[in-house]
């Protein structure tokens, strides 16, 4: 009997909540923020330009290691240098921010399409390592390089607009959802599940890996150079150890972890979670680090799939889902 009933619950159709309505409620939403960031206070603009930022890159870091199974540990490498290619366009070339950071993307594109090379030889637990590694001998390097101010340093000349910073991060945040989204709803997103469930089998199928996995950590460079060239032109200042700090990937993994991997809203959802607990345990600086790890433990042990992963298998619905139609 109980076993009827479990196969009864397996069986029970998922809402796909997506279309039209998702659209609308969409369009709402981005008018709501668009508002938020011209009438907000500079402290509200402070905190949604950081879950933008941080809502783009934790996107990206899901799409490589929820959908395509790539976990990396070094997405602090497109965020550092994009950020320094952005101050040394501005201080050091006198242009504007925005060829900085349109500069600082590219080459965060271009750096990603180099790497590749070396880091799709790797699987597993020897790609995220090894992305890490690159990282960390970008820092040291950064560290002692005289050009861009050694451990210094650099400072992004002239007072940032931080309202028209804040509408960039919202634009890109807004495009990075859509891209994956429809990215993932594409014959190329079909071989990524495949190939994130077993590589070899997808390849043997007709998937093509390499071109799969390349698109993805190229998308996934560009925006996280693009994410970082904003966050510090908003800062002002970049130093190697925070530019290449692994604690920006380690935040993205928290993110993805509460909100849900493998979810598209699933990075959303734990992106609000996120910055609202950094800016609630910013008075306990010392305690912060440690009640971020507890909550992350907690939600492995008792909400594997994440907040939005838990609800969606519970209730019986997906948010942007992958699936072509919803089941009536």
């Amino acid at each position: 009997m109980k076993k009827a009933e479990n196969l009864s619950t397996r069986q029970q159709p998922i809402r796909v909540l997506g279309g039209l309505p998702m659209l609308i409620i969409g369009i709402i939403l981005v008018a709501v923020l668009v508002v938020l960031v011209f009438v907000g206070s500079s402290n509200t603009r402070r905190i949604l330009t950081n879950v933008f930022l941080y809502c783009t890159m934790a996107c990206m870091w899901n799409l490589l290691s929820g959908f395509t199974g790539m976990t990396s540990l070094g997405q602090q490498t497109f965020v550092g240098v994009a950020g320094y290619s952005m101050a040394v366009m501005v201080t050091t070339y006198g242009m504007s921010y925005i060829v900085g950071w349109i500069v600082g993307g590219a080459i965060g594109a271009v750096l990603a399409l180099v790497l590749s090379l070396i880091l799709f030889r790797m699987r597993g637990m020897y790609f995220a390592i090894a992305t890490w590694v690159i990282a960390e001998a970008l820092k040291t390097w950064f560290t002692s390089w005289g050009f861009v101010g050694k451990g210094g340093g650099m400072t992004v000349a002239g007072r940032p607009d931080r309202t028209m910073v804040c509408l960039l991060a919202l634009i890109l945040c807004v495009v990075a959802i859509v891209l994956i989204y429809f990215l993932l709803n594409s014959k190329i997103g079909l071989g990524l599940t495949a190939m994130r469930d077993d590589a070899d089998a997808a390849s043997s199928v007709g998937v093509n890996i390499f071109r799969s996995k390349l698109i993805c950590f190229v998308i996934a460079g560009l925006f996280c150079a693009l994410a970082g060239g904003l966050y510090y032109r908003y800062n002002g200042t970049i130093l190697p150890g925070s530019g290449f700090d692994i604690e920006w990937t380690v935040s993205l993994v928290f993110i993805v972890i509460i909100g849900g991997i493998g979810t598209m809203a699933g990075p959303i959802v734990g992106t609000v979670v996120y910055i609202a607990l950094d800016e609630f345990l910013a008075k306990y600086s010392g305690w912060s680090n440690i009640i971020l790890g507890l909550i992350a433990i907690l939600v492995i042990l008792f909400l594997p799939d994440g907040i939005l992963g838990t609800l969606q298998k519970k209730l019986h619905f997906e948010i942007l889902s992958q699936r072509r139609f919803s089941k009536e």
